[in-house]
């Protein structure tokens, strides 16, 4: 185990020293999520949420260290055992590495680095043990300082290695020191609020901004280093640098998105205010050509979607976004570019680190999460979430106030109602102005008598539609149905 750790932690360190993306773990972890089905993803993202990577990170860990400790064994009957078992864990931090989009060749260094390690440790420390003639040495205390060492030397390297990165540190350092004319950081709009303590902020923080994507490792991406292709069903095809973009008109709107895996009252929804440029400038002077349907978006990791053209060549403002609530867009969400597309789920528009954009017809390619079984069209539903009272609580009988959130981008809310105990229909108060590409706040004022109630919530949109009650889970569309509590009152 103690071999084990210490090539473990020799890999992390020579893969931040290399200022690769990833390190032997975190690609093997990337490797599980691809190899995993779409339904298992789902149901794994409704049970942990935002917990998903580090707990696949230390489950990755941890069976790290049991084989570690299985191979002792099986060298304590073949000493070969131990020596084929961290060989093959080699190689399979080697299928994973170059199984990576786009993986560099310095990638097989820190797995080359930790097979070495693994091999000369197991060495060193069993010869401590192996007896000698005429040897009259402690070899038992000798070994147990020498595994004391090994132990706290491989925890030091590994650590430093696991925080190393100098690469995505002068990144983020290029990041704040960037002066985005154009971009507005306006308060949130008056009304927007209803003033209800409980329900989510109107605008979300960028800390506090939702994150679902398949990167253990984001991508570190220096302004100077990205460019963006537009190919495909066009008649001339554009490379975009950053400077590029930054030269062209300035586009700002307040978005929502939201992840398809949402469940009915769930929290995988955020909004803000983001500043980009226009898609539909971008591939109007591209000229695409007739026939073409949809647009292949590849991000730097190899993600890929697929977006209907119609929905990035409309008035909705579909972007490419450069700042998130007038700052440049965090490395975790996107750094230095992002796709941005009202009225779509985020697993088919909203592209972090884009790198590419194939104009091309849906039926010529599968992308990450159709692959996947989700579907391939995937506009916004319309929905409403009660945020107070939450699930479960206790309030004070008489006139008691609730509130929440609905939304369906591209569309707009036009009203909100709550039922109290199955009873009639009561229209809700809403946040104004509202932007139909942004959740809007709801409150409302029932009298609630002793004991327990039901509280449920229904939207309805500007198209005079109203939301459904059937439930759907998120696969493979999106979920539906209405928000319901219960609670009680003293």
């Amino acid at each position: 185990m103690l071999a084990g750790v210490a090539g473990l932690a020799t890999s992390l360190a020579a893969a931040g020293l290399l200022g690769l993306r990833g390190n032997p773990v975190t690609d093997v972890a990337e490797l599980v999520v691809r190899l995993t089905p779409g339904k298992l993803a789902e149901d794994a993202i409704q049970l942990v949420g935002h917990k998903d990577k580090p707990l696949l990170v230390t489950g990755v860990l941890l069976i790290l260290l049991l084989l570690f400790a299985a191979f002792g064994v099986l060298a304590r009957r073949s000493p070969g055992a131990g020596v084929a078992g961290f060989v093959v864990l080699g190689v399979v931090g080697l299928i994973a590495q170059q199984s990576q989009f786009g993986a560099p060749p310095a990638g097989v260094l820190p797995i080359l680095v930790g097979v070495i390690t693994w091999l000369v440790v197991l060495a060193v420390l069993t010869g401590q043990l192996r007896p000698r003639p005429f040897d009259d040495t402690d070899h038992g205390r000798r070994f147990l300082l020498l595994a004391s060492g090994v132990g706290l030397g491989s925890l030091v390297v590994g650590l430093l290695g696991w925080n190393a990165g100098g690469h995505r540190r002068a990144v983020d350092e290029a990041r704040k020191s960037l002066k985005l004319t154009g971009v507005t950081s306006p308060p949130v709009p008056t009304g927007a609020e209803v003033g209800l303590d409980g329900i989510e902020a109107w605008q979300t923080p960028a800390a506090r901004f939702y994150r679902i994507d398949t990167s253990f490792s984001p991508p570190a991406i220096a302004p100077k280093d990205w460019t963006l292709r537009i190919h495909g069903m066009v008649d001339h095809e554009i490379t975009l640098t950053y400077a590029d973009l930054l030269a062209r008109e300035r586009s700002q709107m307040w978005t929502t998105l939201n992840c398809v895996s949402n469940t009915v009252g769930g929290n995988l929804i955020s909004n803000a205010w983001w500043s980009g440029v226009l898609l539909k400038d971008l591939l109007a002077e591209a000229g695409v050509q007739s026939g073409a349907d949809a647009v292949k978006q590849t991000s730097d990791d190899g993600w890929t979607c697929g977006t209907p053209l119609s929905a990035l060549t409309d008035d909705r403002g579909a972007m490419l976004a450069i700042a998130m609530n007038g700052q440049p867009l965090p490395i975790v969400h996107g750094f230095p570019v992002r796709t941005i597309v009202p009225g779509l789920y985020g697993y088919v528009s909203a592209t972090k680190w884009v790198r590419d954009l194939e104009v091309t017809t849906f039926d010529s390619f599968t992308a990450y999460w159709t692959e996947r079984g989700w579907s391939a069209l995937g506009p916004v539903k319309l929905a409403s979430r009660i945020d107070v009272p939450q699930n479960g609580a206790r309030v004070s009988a008489g006139r008691v106030r609730v509130g929440g959130s609905a939304w369906q981008q591209h569309t707009g809310i036009e009203a909100v109602e709550v039922q109290l105990d199955g009873g009639a229909w009561q229209r809700a108060n809403l946040g104004r102005p509202s932007i139909k590409d942004s959740w809007v706040q709801w409150d409302a004022t029932l009298d609630v008598t002793s004991g327990d109630h039901q509280l449920r919530v229904r939207a309805v949109n500007d198209d005079g539609e109203v939301q459904t009650a059937v439930r759907a889970e998120p696969a493979p569309n999106g979920a539906s149905g209405w928000h319901t509590i219960a609670f009680s009152a003293d």
